[in-house]
């Protein structure tokens, strides 16, 4: 983990970086992966049952082992991005976008005046409570630091992807594979050519503007594939996948020694 720099300044930076999705509600378990050495876990709000007190708590544990933390937001609203960047967190990841408008509305509300419209409190955890003590200011600071991450996961908006482009608080252009491959009408085929073809139209475009581009991969070669097209944030599977993955490997290890 490199702590030297935020996130957004690593990506902006053009280093790549390395994630995994988070759905399990356990402080230590994140603490084991920022202990593996992963840069940031994503706090998936969007696909598991949190509630913002629960999201505050993670992403304090996040920080407690040098990690930085990203929360995929439920939905693409205002509201949703506040509460997770007043709670601390490094970036928002914003999924079901469903109109180029809806997107600006929700990347204005990730910054300060004048950079966007977010909403300001200096008595919330991310400001210290109204006790900051950098050596900028804490608007600053916000508007520096704060990763926004876009999700395109649909056919419809990869076509888009130009007009997304223009948003000037967007950071990271994030392909979802299976969504996609789902709005394509082909669900689950992540690696069907049509599939293959509109991701690397998606990576040829944000790159070609200066923007970063991520993905989510699901095994070591997606990782190694996607980085060769230009990725550099990478969500590399999720504590659910590693915890069952493990889990069937050792009991596969126990009935291998009576199969004989």
């Amino acid at each position: 983990m490199n702590t030297k720099y935020s996130l957004r300044e690593r990506i902006l930076n053009k280093e790549v970086v390395v994630g995994m999705f988070y759905k399990f509600n356990s402080q230590s378990i994140v603490e084991m992966v920022g202990n593996a050495g992963f840069d940031f876990v994503i706090i998936d709000m969007e696909h598991s049952n949190y509630s913002n007190y629960d999201v505050e708590g993670l992403i304090r544990a996040a920080e407690c082992v040098g990690m930085s933390s990203v929360v995929r937001i439920k939905e693409a609203i205002p509201e949703d991005v506040l509460h997770c960047l007043d709670s601390g967190a490094d970036g928002v990841q914003i999924p079901s976008i469903t109109s180029i408008d809806t997107a600006k509305d929700v990347c204005l509300s990730s910054k300060y005046y004048p950079e966007g419209n977010r909403g300001l409190s200096m008595t919330q955890r991310a400001a210290m409570y109204t006790v900051w003590n950098k050596e900028i200011s804490y608007i600053e600071h916000a508007n520096q630091n704060s990763l926004v991450i876009v999700h395109v996961e649909s056919k419809e908006i990869a076509d888009k992807v130009d007009e997304l482009l223009e948003i000037p608080q967007l950071d990271v252009i994030f392909v979802g594979p299976s969504d996609l491959s789902q709005s394509m009408g082909k669900p689950g085929k992540s690696n069907d050519p049509e599939v293959v073809l509109v991701i690397e139209e998606v990576f040829k475009k944000t790159l070609a503007k200066g923007k970063a581009v991520g993905i989510y991969c699901a095994t070591p070669n997606d990782i190694k594939k996607y980085v060769q097209l230009g990725a550099t944030y990478i969500a590399y599977g999720s504590d659910v996948t590693a915890m069952a993955g493990a889990l069937k490997s050792m009991k596969k290890s126990v009935d291998e020694l009576f199969d004989n």
